[in-house]
């Protein structure tokens, strides 16, 4: 080895021991001390954490937010082919008619003195129209 290349040897080694003197000096700082202890508090935190996941009950409790999860995606799904089978079949506009009928059965008793039995008539053939739509619909979703 030169005394060239003994120079430049130590030369990096001083300047490799000055870099680790200065960081030395830092972790020392109140700061650095300080972030160190918030680093800990953390860590030990997050351990604390981990080890509560771990625990039989909050392992079932996560199963079951799943499970609902699995369950709410299912329900949404059946919702949407139940009402897409309800307008396939037209019931969703058969109950449309149904309502405009009723609201213009009701609007034309607006006091004009029609009798008693007329009005009677017209209601009982709203409730069976109305429990018709009903047996249809409990039919439709129960398929």
């Amino acid at each position: 080895m030169t005394d060239g290349e003994k120079t430049s040897k130590l030369k990096e080694i001083k300047e490799t021991v000055s870099g680790a003197v200065e960081i030395m000096h830092q972790i020392r700082s109140p700061g650095v001390q300080e972030s160190f202890g918030n680093i800990m508090d953390t860590a030990k935190i997050v351990k604390e954490i981990i080890e509560v996941l771990k625990t039989p009950e909050m392992v079932k409790n996560i199963e079951n937010c799943r499970l609902i999860s699995e369950n709410m995606n299912e329900v949404t799904t059946k919702m949407q082919n139940t009402l897409r089978h309800l307008e396939e079949t037209g019931i969703m506009n058969e109950a449309k008619i149904l309502i405009r009928s009723t609201k213009s059965t009701i609007d034309s008793f607006n006091g004009s003195g029609q009798d008693l039995h007329e009005m009677s008539t017209s209601v009982k053939e709203l409730f069976r129209s109305v429990r018709c739509l009903v047996d249809e619909l409990r039919m439709t979703v129960v398929s």
